[in-house]
């Protein structure tokens, strides 16, 4: 099982932030490939840790560190995540056991939070179906909203899983077209 270690972003792990985040292509990200400065830059404005973020590795009990999240607007009840897995650990089947150690963490650590939010690309289809089994439920799709570099735009969709689901096991649905 996955488990969560809260990066020392301006300490011990920042060499090795650095290093994760310059040496691996997210493809799936609106930045694909991130130079040192903009990681630096990052770091320093508080993209990994400050009243509003929390950095933490994923790591796998054999393996180590696999990954990254950052979560996002941890001041409101509803946050955000950002998750990057390591090149060679994508495809390993990891991702459902990323979600759900990142979930089980911020219901329990924040009592405050009602919902948890993650957005995709459309064609990332991979994080669509975890998303899915781990009982996300599809809440938007934003068409030709996520920009691709070289590329027209692809569109953005949004998951999220409500406090009560997580704690139930169940997934809320909601009707898509009410005004039928």
């Amino acid at each position: 099982m996955l488990t969560l270690e809260e990066v020392d972003v301006n300490g011990a792990d920042r060499a090795a932030l650095l290093d994760f985040m310059t040496s691996h292509h997210f493809p799936f990200h609106v930045r694909s490939r991130l130079s040192i400065m903009d990681v630096q830059e990052m770091i320093d404005d508080g993209d990994f840790h400050d009243a509003e973020h929390e950095s933490h590795w994923l790591v796998h009990p054999e393996h180590g560190r696999i990954g990254l999240v950052r979560l996002e607007d941890l001041e409101d009840p509803t946050p955000l995540f950002d998750l990057r897995l390591a090149t060679s650990w994508r495809g390993q089947g990891l991702g459902e056991q990323a979600l759900n150690a990142i979930t089980s963490y911020v219901f329990g650590r924040f009592g405050e939070v009602t919902r948890f939010e993650g957005q995709t690309r459309e064609d990332n289809i991979a994080m669509r179906k975890v998303f899915e089994r781990c009982g996300w439920l599809k809440e938007a799709h934003y068409r030709e909203s996520w920009p691709v570099a070289g590329a027209p735009a692809v569109a953005s969709v949004a998951y999220a899983i409500l406090r009560r689901d997580w704690e139930t096991g169940t997934t809320t649905t909601f009707e898509w077209n009410d005004l039928d």
